[in-house]
C-alpha cells in the first residue's frame, strides 16, 4: 500500500495544505497501550481517496496544524469506531473532529451485527484485512515496513466502506438517524478514570477475597502500578490479574510459595519477587479497622407495575427491531428501557425527555412504547 510517511513539520505543513481541498478523509489512530504502561497516541493514519499517510506523533511535538482540518465540517472525517481515537486525539494531541462519519455505526444502522473493521470491510468490499500487526508496539520505531503497509491499509478503505454504507442508509431511509449519532460522538473527550484508587476492587474476582486479602490485592495492585509506570510496561506484562487474585487468596510470603503461584515464572520470581513477597506483607500489617471493604449494594424496592411495564417494553423492543432488522441493544438499552417504566410517560413529548433518548429512536420506537405502557 502506497504511502507517504510524515515526521517533519514542514512535511506535515505541506500534507496538511495538500489535504484541505479533500471532501472526504479516512482516519484512524494507533497507540501503544498493549506494550506500554503510557497508552500515548503514537500514529496517525489519514487517507484521501488516493493518498495515505501515516503522521507520526513521536517525531512531531507539534500537531497543531492539523486542527483546522480536523475542525472543518466540510471536509467529511471517516473513522471507524471513533470512540477511542477521538479521547485519545483530545487528551494527547488536544485535536477536536467535526464532519464525522462512522462506518461502525453506519453499519448498526443497517443491520449488521458483526460490527468490526474486518468484518465490515469483507461484507461490504470483499477485502480481507490483515490482522498481524493489530498487537504491534507502535511506540517502536522505526517502525518496520509490515507495520507501515498495516497501518496504511486500516485508512486506505474507509473512503470506499463509507460510499457503500451511505448508500445502504439512504436506501433505508436511515441517514438522518445517522447522522445524529456522528454529532453526538463528535463531542467525545478524554475523562480521567472515576475512583481509581478502587481500581483494584474491580478486578474480576476480588469479591471472592476476604478483607484482608483484599488488602493484600490493593498492595500488589499498586506495586504493579508503580512498576509498570517505571519501566513504561503495561501493567498486566508486569503481573496479571489472575496471579494478584490468586496471591490476595494464598498470601505467599516465599519465593517458594510464590513459584506455586499460576503465572509466576521462575524468573519472575526471582527478579521481582522481593517485591512482591513485601507488598503481600504490607497487606497483611493493615490494622483489622482498616481494612478495604467493598461498600454495601444499594437496595432496590421491587415495584411490580414498572417491572410490568419494563416487560412489555421489552416485548415491543423485539417487534421494532426485528422489523427494523436492527440489534435490540442498538435500537435502544435495557437501562433506558427500565426508566421510561419508572416515568411512565403518557405523550411523545413526556417521553423525549427521558435522558439519552435520541430523536432518532423516538421516532423509530416511540409510539410502539407509548402504547405498551398504556395497554
Amino acid at each position: 500500500m502506497r504511502h507517504d510517511y510524515i515526521d517533519s513539520p514542514e512535511a506535515l505543513q505541506s500534507a496538511v495544505a495538500e489535504l484541505k481541498g479533500e471532501s472526504l478523509l479516512g482516519i484512524d489512530t494507533e497507540a501503544a497501550g498493549y506494550h506500554r504502561y503510557y497508552d500515548r497516541i503514537s500514529l496517525i493514519q489519514i487517507s484521501s481517496r488516493v493518498d495515505n499517510l501515516l503522521i507520526d506523533p513521536i517525531a512531531l511535538q507539534d500537531l497543531s496544524p492539523l486542527q483546522a482540518l480536523f475542525n472543518d465540517a466540510n471536509v467529511e472525517k471517516i473513522f471507524h469506531d471513533a470512540d477511542f481515537d477521538l479521547r485519545i486525539l483530545d487528551r494527547d494531541a488536544h485535536l477536536g473532529v467535526q464532519g464525522l462519519f462512522d462506518t461502525q455505526i453506519a453499519a448498526a444502522f443497517v443491520g449488521e451485527r458483526s460490527l468490526g473493521l474486518g468484518a465490515v470491510v469483507a461484507r461490504y468490499l470483499g477485502v480481507n484485512l490483515p490482522k498481524a500487526y493489530q498487537k504491534a508496539d507502535w511506540a517502536e520505531r522505526p517502525l518496520t515496513d509490515g507495520m507501515r503497509e498495516y497501518a496504511a491499509t486500516d485508512t486506505a478503505y474507509l473512503p470506499p466502506l463509507r460510499d457503500r454504507l451511505l448508500e445502504e442508509l439512504q436506501r433505508l431511509g436511515r441517514v438522518d438517524w445517522a447522522k445524529e449519532e456522528f454529532v453526538r460522538r463528535e463531542g467525545t473527550r478524554w475523562r480521567e478514570p472515576e475512583d481509581a484508587e478502587n481500581a483494584f476492587l474491580r478486578l474480576k474476582g476480588a469479591r471472592d477475597v476476604t478483607p484482608r486479602g483484599l488488602a493484600i490485592l490493593r498492595e500488589l495492585y499498586l506495586w504493579r502500578e508503580e512498576a509498570g509506570r517505571a519501566r513504561d510496561r503495561a501493567t498486566f506484562r508486569v503481573l496479571s490479574n489472575q496471579a494478584m487474585i490468586e496471591m490476595a487468596l494464598k498470601a505467599p510470603i516465599t519465593k517458594a510459595q510464590l513459584r506455586e503461584i499460576s503465572g509466576i515464572s521462575d524468573g519472575l520470581a526471582v527478579r521481582r519477587g522481593a517485591e512482591m513477597i513485601a507488598a503481600i506483607e504490607r497487606g497483611l500489617a493493615i490494622p483489622e479497622s482498616e481494612l478495604p471493604r467493598f461498600p454495601p449494594a444499594r437496595r432496590w424496592e421491587r415495584d411490580p407495575e414498572v417491572e410490568t411495564r419494563s416487560e412489555r417494553l421489552r416485548e415491543v423492543r423485539s417487534v421494532v427491531a426485528g422489523n427494523l432488522d436492527l440489534d435490540p441493544g442498538f435500537l435502544i438499552s435495557r437501562a433506558i428501557l427500565d426508566e421510561i417504566a419508572k416515568r411512565n410517560p403518557v405523550s411523545l413529548d413526556e417521553l423525549s425527555m427521558i435522558p439519552d433518548l435520541r430523536n432518532w429512536q423516538l421516532e423509530a420506537i416511540g409510539e410502539p412504547l407509548l402504547r405498551a405502557l398504556r395497554a
